[in-house]
């Protein structure tokens, strides 16, 4: 029989949540995704050095200070990235500092940028997905950067509100963490909790559902999976990015896989879904402040993000002397 993954790939896309190039090369995703905290790693890795190198050469030459570490660690993500897209056939996402995660304007911006520099380097916008935390400035950036062609992915996403919100702006891509919603659940003292009751999961499924009842095309990719459970119970979903170790789990694993999400089977008749959801700023906020998980975990993830792009940004420092 064949393995848990290649039953997934049937009817999943599967993006490795990783940037370490050699496990993208041997596990063979069709997408890839990063960010700081994946970066950090890699940077640190000695089979990358000549990426570092090659950037902190580059930065020597642009003059010191902050400005000049900024610009290197940019070069290093497009540089990782750019790696990415020689082996997965698809889209690579490049993440947005987080610490523009409540300035639209910077956050356009640096997305701007970033494409540019991938164009530079021969790699054309549509393989690359800007990846923006779903806060309201930066699903309104994406909104912009979305009319000017430049597809975006709205992670650290938690709640409903931040889905429609991102449905609005027209993103190509969301990833609704499903680990991070099943971590505070459970310090809140909640569960016992099954794959099929897990909160991430049941989250997932609630914006999947939301999604296909109204025809909305932006892709629903699920993501930060705690065990290879929550990945089985959202089989079928449009995307799922799954850390390595979780990869080689499913891979090693046989025993038939169910589908478990699809469009036609989608609720159509729900009153949660009788009719699409209108928000503006204010409706946005307080839906989120209404939320203590989705405000929380997502406050949470932006401080994560910002403290692992100041360990890369000291490193990138004390390497430029």
């Amino acid at each position: 029989m064949a393995s848990k993954l290649d039953q997934l790939r049937e009817m999943t896309t599967v993006v490795a949540d990783t940037g370490d190039i050699e496990a993208v090369r041997r596990l063979k995703p069709v997408d890839c995704t990063t960010n700081p905290t994946l970066l950090f790693k890699a940077a640190e890795t000695p089979a990358y050095a000549h990426l570092v190198e090659e950037a902190i050469a580059w930065g020597k030459k642009q003059g010191g200070g902050e400005k000049a570490v900024q610009a290197v660690c940019d070069r290093l993500a497009v540089s990782f990235g750019t790696e990415l897209t020689k082996i997965v056939p698809g889209r690579v996402s490049t993440e947005v500092d987080a610490d523009l995660s409540f300035d639209g304007k910077a956050t356009i911006d640096k997305a701007r940028a970033i494409i540019a520099a991938y164009k530079e380097r021969g790699v054309a916008r549509e393989r690359i997905l800007i990846k923006i935390a779903s806060t309201w400035e930066g699903l309104q950036a994406a909104k912009v950067l979305q009319g000017e062609g430049i597809d975006c992915n709205l992670t650290l996403l938690f709640a409903l509100p931040q889905a429609v919100a991102a449905a609005d702006a027209n993103a190509f891509l969301i990833s609704p963490f499903v680990g991070r919603i099943l971590d505070w659940h459970v310090k809140a003292g909640g569960g016992p909790y099954t794959a099929e009751t897990d909160p991430g999961v049941v989250s997932v499924k609630s914006i999947y559902a939301y999604y296909k009842t109204f025809g909305i095309k932006t892709v629903v990719m699920g993501a930060s999976f705690r065990n290879t459970g929550e990945i089985e119970a959202l089989a079928g979903c449009d995307r799922l990015t799954i850390g390595p170790s979780l990869l080689d789990e499913l891979a090693a694993a046989t025993g038939d896989l169910p589908r478990r999400l699809s469009p036609a089977a989608s609720p159509q008749t729900s009153s949660e879904m009788a009719k699409r959801i209108v928000l503006d700023e204010k409706a946005f906020r307080f839906a989120m402040n209404e939320d203590a998980m989705a405000t929380e975990k997502l406050a949470e993830g932006i401080r994560g993000f910002v403290k692992d792009l100041r360990s890369l940004r000291k490193l990138v420092a004390e390497k430029l002397g």
